[in-house]
């Protein structure tokens, strides 16, 4: 049975590990700030905002716009510029982003162009929840970020607001067994992470997590 949610490895050129992550189906998320590279893969496009803030950095702008002239046209998904943790500051400059690339999606090379904005501590208020309801649809997602409490605890949330707008819902850095059965239970559409990336013989593991059901998530989502 193919397993439902899609699951996204960090991009890695080790030759092992890729041959695995093929032979299991999952893809790969290419960074802004790393080798821009799909390696043949299906993949999602990440903005590189969290290596930015691993190393206490700003923003790098040239390296996105790069990225997204090089493989927006390809990819699954582009995650919108964020801030990490920047909270309301940060979907104004998600937003913001979204504005502008609409404009370029106008041109062949993004026209079939799907976004997603990274959602994070700070936007779980009502009103937040709402503004940013209004921009989801077939073409804008969500990707859940923030800490991780924060994530586990409204990535349900964040799921149904998606599906009721028929959008996609992405949950970033997910990297054990327990975490990939949260959100299935969630009924996310897709996670990412590194660890299979970094070690092959967790792929195993992980991949037969990916492909259990959530019964119970299962029911509420048909029910809902």
């Amino acid at each position: 049975m193919e397993a439902r949610v899609i699951a996204y490895a960090s991009r890695t050129g080790t030759r092992r590990n890729l041959k695995a992550l093929r032979q299991a189906g999952w893809r790969l998320m290419v960074s802004a700030r790393g080798v821009l590279r799909t390696e043949g893969f299906p993949y999602a496009l990440d903005n590189g905002a969290w290596t930015a803030f691993q190393r206490n950095e700003e923003f790098d702008v040239p390296a996105f716009e790069r990225a997204v002239k090089l493989l927006g046209a390809g990819a699954d998904w582009i995650v919108l510029p964020d801030i990490v943790m920047g909270g309301l500051a940060s979907l104004e400059m998600s937003l913001g982003w979204l504005r502008k690339l609409r404009k370029l999606r106008r041109r062949v090379a993004l026209r079939s162009a799907r976004f997603v904005i990274a959602v994070q501590n700070g936007m779980e208020a009502p009103a937040v929840v709402r503004r940013i309801s209004r921009w989801l649809s077939d073409r804008v997602g969500i990707f859940v970020g923030g800490d991780t409490e924060w994530k586990l605890a409204t990535m349900a949330m964040w799921a149904r607001l998606a599906r009721g707008k028929g959008a996609i819902c992405h949950v970033g850095r997910v990297n054990t067994v327990n975490r990939i059965c949260k959100c299935e239970a969630a009924g996310v559409d897709s996670f990412d992470g590194s660890s299979a990336s970094r070690f092959a013989v967790n792929i195993p593991k992980l991949e037969l997590a990916r492909q259990q059901t959530d019964i119970e998530g299962y029911l509420a989502r048909q029910a809902a």
